[in-house]
C-alpha cells in the first residue's frame, strides 16, 4: 500500500464468475483469517454498503478494493488497524491473480517504469498537487518522509529529531556543502542551514517543491533546482536522499548509487533514508501505483546490496519502520482536523483517496511488512571505524 508491496499469488478461478452470495461468503472466509468479520461489531471489521464489493475486488484485487473505498461502497472505522491486520496474516495474499496486477508486473519487466522521461510522472500525480493539502498534513517544515520518535511527542518534535539524526549521522559541520537527492520542500535544507550553517544544494522534480523552496529559504544559502537526479554535476562534502529512492526503479538502482558515488567527494558520506521492502519485487501496490505514486517501487536489501557493491562501504544500517506508523497517523490526524480549509479545492472523493493512502501505509507499517531504513555509506570506508548514531 503506500509503498507496500502486495503479491496476490492465488490461481483460483476468479470469485466474480460465482453468484454474488459466494463471492461474500468467500471474502468472510478470507477476512476470517485475519479476526475480521464483514459488518461486525469491532472497529476494524469492514462495513459493507455495496454489496458489488465482492465483485469488484476478486476481479480486480486491491487496485479496485482501494477504488470501491473512495466510492463509498465499503468503510472501517479503524482503517490502518484492518490493514495492519490483513498483512500480519497474508489474508490478502488469497485474492486471485487480477489483470492489474498481472500487467503492472509485465510492465515493470519488459520497460524501465521510471526512465528520464517518466520520473516527472510523480510529481504530476502527487508532489505537484498543491502546497495547501501538504502544509494540511505534514509538520512545520513540510517533511514528506518518516519521523523520528524516540524523544519525541509531537509531530515537529519526530521530524526535526528526524533531520537532527541526520546531520550527525554524517558529521555535518559549517561551510560544508550538502546535496539532497530529491529534496522535497527544503525541509532538510533548510534545517541544516539553519543548525549547522551549512550550504545545501537540492534537485527535485516537482516545480511546486523548488517554488516553494526558492520562497521560504529566500536570502538563505540553499539552492533547489528543477532536474532529474541522473543529471546532478559537481562534487559535494556529503550527500542525503530522503523519501526518494522509492521512485528510482530497481533497473536504475545501480545508476543511482554511480551517480550519488560521483557527487560525493572521497571522504564525504552518503545517507540514503529510504522505505524499503522484506522481500525482493519489482511493483508496488496498483492502487498506490495509480492513485499516489506511480512507477513507484520498494527496494529490498538485496536488490541495495548488489547496485552498491564496489561502490560503497556499509558503514550504519538503521531500521525504524515503526516509527513510521507513528508518523502517518499523525500525518492523517492533521489533515482530518484541516480538511474543512481544503473542501473548496478538493472534493469528498479525494478526502477518502487521502485517508485511505495514510491508514492503509500506517497499517502496513504496524503490520512490519514494510521498513524504513537509513543507510551511511562511505567510499573507502571511515578510517578507524564509523560510530553509530542513534
Amino acid at each position: 500500500m503506500a509503498n507496500s508491496n502486495v503479491t496476490e499469488t492465488s490461481s483460483a478461478t476468479l470469485p466474480s464468475r460465482r453468484p454474488a452470495s459466494k463471492m461474500r461468503d468467500a471474502a468472510a472466509r478470507m477476512l476470517a483469517t485475519a479476526g475480521i468479520q464483514i459488518n461486525g461489531p469491532n472497529p476494524w471489521d469492514i462495513q459493507v454498503h455495496d454489496e458489488r464489493v465482492y465483485a469488484r475486488t476478486f476481479s480486480q484485487g486491491t487496485l479496485g478494493f482501494g477504488e470501491a473505498y473512495m466510492d463509498g461502497w465499503w468503510d472501517c472505522e479503524q482503517l490502518d488497524e484492518f490493514v495492519a491486520r490483513m498483512m500480519t496474516t497474508k489474508a490478502h495474499y488469497r485474492l486471485p491473480r487480477n489483470l492489474n496486477t498481472i500487467l503492472l508486473y509485465l510492465l515493470a519487466r519488459w520497460t524501465n517504469r521510471q526512465s528520464k522521461r517518466r520520473a516527472w510522472m510523480a510529481a504530476d500525480v502527487h508532489y505537484d498537487l498543491g502546497n495547501d493539502l501538504f502544509a494540511a498534513t505534514f509538520d512545520s517544515r513540510l517533511t514528506g518522509s518518516c519521523g523520528y520518535w524516540a524523544r519525541a511527542a509531537t509531530l515537529d518534535e519526530a521530524q526535526d529529531a528526524k533531520l537532527d539524526l541526520i546531520c550527525r549521522k554524517i558529521g555535518l559541520r559549517p561551510g560544508q556543502h550538502v546535496l539532497d537527492i530529491g529534496c522535497g520542500w527544503g525541509a532538510f535544507m533548510g534545517f541544516a542551514a539553519e543548525r549547522t550553517g551549512a550550504r545545501c544544494s537540492g534537485v527535485t522534480v516537482s516545480k511546486e517543491q523548488v517554488a516553494y523552496i526558492g520562497k521560504r529559504y529566500k536570502g538563505m544559502p540553499i539552492a533547489a533546482e528543477l532536474k532529474d537526479y541522473r543529471d546532478i554535476t559537481g562534487t559535494y562534502d556529503h550527500v542525503v536522499s530522503m523519501g526518494m529512492f522509492e521512485h528510482v526503479g530497481y533497473k536504475n538502482y545501480r545508476t543511482y548509487f554511480q551517480t550519488a558515488h560521483r557527487a560525493l567527494k572521497d571522504d564525504g558520506l552518503f545517507l540514503l533514508h529510504t522505505i524499503g521492502g522484506n522481500t525482493t519485487t519489482n511493483v508496488i501496490d496498483p492502487w498506490m501505483d495509480k492513485y499516489i505514486f506511480p512507477n513507484g517501487v520498494l527496494p529490498s536489501i538485496q536488490q541495495v546490496g548488489a547496485a552498491i557493491e564496489g561502490l560503497f562501504t556499509v558503514e550504519d544500517w538503521h531500521n525504524f519502520g515503526a516509527d513510521y506508523d507513528k508518523t502517518l497517523m499523525a500525518w492523517f490526524r492533521k489533515f482530518d482536523g484541516n480538511w474543512p480549509s481544503l473542501t473548496g479545492k478538493y472534493d469528498e472523493r479525494f478526502y477518502r483517496m487521502w485517508k485511505y493512502y495514510l491508514l492503509a501505509c500506517a497499517g502496513g507499517f504496524r503490520a512490519r511488512h514494510i521498513q524504513l531504513w537509513q543507510i551511511v555509506l562511505a567510499k573507502k570506508g571511515v578510517p578507524g571505524g564509523y560510530a553509530s548514531v542513534r
